[in-house]
């Protein structure tokens, strides 16, 4: 199983109701073919960088599931049929998610052996480095 993203924007005029029996509905299809919804968020409505089908706003709804590539063409399938969605964009994401996991992983090591490495030696400080060995500036040295 791969693990997508779909992002779709559904007509502005369309009431919340209507919204969320068409996300259920959507979810129906993933878990119908065998994938699993991870995650539905609702944006609400947005104004668009630019006309769509003569809309100039729109409720954006995204969606992350994991399904089989044969699962994705019935949803987006499904997409280009409905009344309410004026524009999608589906886009697998799991071969992002293991690339940003490699790197934490090597964050990780990285970060681990700098830890175990010896430290460094002890720095004076400001004030041991201005004393010195005579004291302050423009002090007697002591006897």
């Amino acid at each position: 199983m791969r693990i997508y993203e779909n992002l779709y924007i559904v007509k502005p005029e369309a009431a919340e109701e209507e919204i969320d029996a068409f996300i259920e509905q959507m979810k129906t299809v993933v878990t119908n073919a065998g994938g699993a919804v991870e995650k539905v968020e609702k944006w609400g409505k947005r104004k668009l960088a630019y006309r769509v089908l003569k809309y100039r706003e729109g409720s954006y709804v995204l969606m992350q599931f994991s399904a089989g590539p044969e699962t994705v063409k019935e949803f987006e399938r499904r997409l280009r049929v409905s009344d309410y969605v004026i524009k999608f964009l589906t886009v697998r994401i799991d071969e992002t998610l293991k690339r940003l996991e490699k790197r934490r992983k090597e964050r990780e090591k990285r970060a681990h052996r700098k830890a175990t490495a010896a430290p460094p030696p002890a720095q004076p400080s400001v004030a041991q480095q201005m004393m010195g060995e005579g004291g302050m500036p423009g002090m007697p040295k002591e006897a």
